[in-house]
């Protein structure tokens, strides 16, 4: 259905609550190296319990070996750099949503290969910085699966 990246994640919490999101709303999850964590670590595990063999995760080297992969697919980029809303888009399927690092968010380099148009954000109070990754991931991934009538589910 759709595709959640998350670019250089640090916290292994964070990706396990993902793995275990992906698994339920059937999206295939990129991790985009360096990760801030080995991908064995016991919080990673705990975090997706018992659904890593549910979802289907592909690892890349680097952003360039994922936008290679990634080519034929419209990358939209969730960050708080953005000006439309994430419930402003109209999600195709295989779109990939592309998350940053819970720390430095996405580089300059990544928004450069980006138009405008597919950067989304969450509406937050002002003064904020940003909402924990894995509830960003799962408010814009539920949006785009209810876009589509919650396809698959049941």
């Amino acid at each position: 259905m759709f595709n959640i990246a998350l670019f250089e994640p640090r916290i292994a919490p964070n990706t396990g609550n993902i793995i275990r999101l992906a698994a339920n709303n059937g999206c295939q999850l990129h991790l985009i190296e360096p990760l801030g964590f080995n991908f064995e670590e016991k919080a990673l595990r705990r975090a997706g319990l018992d659904y890593h063999d549910l979802t289907n995760v592909t690892r890349y080297g680097n952003y360039e070996e994922f936008a290679e992969a990634m080519q034929d697919n419209r990358i939209i980029a969730c960050t708080t750099k953005a000006k439309q809303f994430y419930h402003q888009v109209q999600y195709q399927k295989e779109d990939v949503l592309l998350f940053g690092s819970e720390t430095s968010g996405l580089p300059d380099y990544v928004h450069q290969t980006i138009d405008d148009d597919l950067k989304i954000r969450i509406p937050m109070q002002e003064n904020n910085r940003s909402l924990n990754l894995s509830n960003s991931v799962a408010i814009i991934s539920y949006e785009a699966w209810r876009q589509h009538e919650f396809l698959g589910g049941n």
